[in-house]
């Protein structure tokens, strides 16, 4: 294995003919022909639950990345990071479509994402905190499309025909996001002094917040698998992993004082004109 190319690992298994980005148009919906109905045995709250808290992380999550826009260090890198969050939002579409059938309020995805209060988000924390410096991003990107893609793994084997199908599509765009991040983490991390120490520190925040993914969804040994293999290329340091947290936490509706004012942007035109349509 050759430590420039790592993150090429990590795509082992993939359909190389798909070598791509999993965003864009032209393909077809990957709900399509999929019966919405929730199956008798599905348990509707707990399926509601699970696409809630999934479609929050997504949400959260593809706003930070929007950030970016403008800010990255390279034009390049502005159009894979808005690429990325774009990923991310449509999953939270879907994810948010199908809890309101399961919940039967069959509220649509704006109702979820524009008009809720942050107390009434469940999205893990890290997906919130502010980007901070472009390898924080890079390490939390890492981390999270690692620790999602394992669960979605697993859902795309679950009993409701509808979140197997966005698990399924989701799956394969989260491999191609632990693939640019894990690219960026051995680039930095191998580099110069001031590259490998942003990298390290970055990581080293991310880290502290495994606790409450693990928690949420107990995907540790898929995670640290890849840690351990992106920082033994990069040449970085894993610290000690906490175990999962108990208690509190984004999925509880304990948030940092960082999402009231991501959510206000996001939300500030939906919520000036509800009645807009587009």
């Amino acid at each position: 294995m050759s430590d420039d190319h790592v993150y090429m690992t990590l795509a082992e298994g993939q359909d190389d003919g798909d070598a791509r980005w999993a965003f864009g148009t032209g393909f077809e919906d990957p709900l399509h022909g999929v019966p919405t109905a929730v199956p008798e045995g599905v348990d509707r709250e707990e399926l509601a639950a699970t696409c809630l808290t999934l479609g929050d992380d997504a949400l959260v999550t593809a706003q930070r990345l929007a950030e970016w826009t403008t800010r990255a260090p390279e034009l390049e890198e502005e159009v894979a990071l808005a690429n990325i969050g774009l990923d991310f939002l449509g999953q939270a579409r879907l994810l948010y479509a199908r809890c309101g059938q399961a919940d039967g309020t069959r509220r649509g995805e704006d109702a979820y994402a524009y008009f809720r209060d942050a107390d009434a988000f469940r999205n893990v924390t890290l997906a919130e905190l502010p980007n901070g410096d472009f390898a924080f991003s890079v390490a939390r990107l890492l981390v999270l499309s690692s620790w999602r893609l394992a669960h979605f793994e697993q859902l795309a084997t679950t009993g409701d025909p509808v979140l197997a199908a966005i698990a399924a599509k989701g799956a394969k765009e989260l491999t191609y996001h632990r693939q640019y991040a894990a690219e960026w983490a051995v680039r930095l991390g191998d580099g110069t002094a001031e590259s490998h120490r942003r990298m390290q520190n970055g990581l080293d925040q991310v880290t502290a917040h495994l606790g409450e993914l693990f928690a949420a969804h107990d995907a540790r040994g898929a995670v640290l698998a890849v840690l351990e293999q992106v920082t033994g290329a990069a040449g970085l340091s894993l610290t000690e992993v906490p175990g999962p947290a108990v208690g509190g936490g984004g999925r509880e509706g304990d948030h940092t004082e960082h999402l009231a004012p991501l959510l206000a942007e996001l939300q500030g035109v939906a919520r000036a004109h509800p009645e807009a349509t587009w």
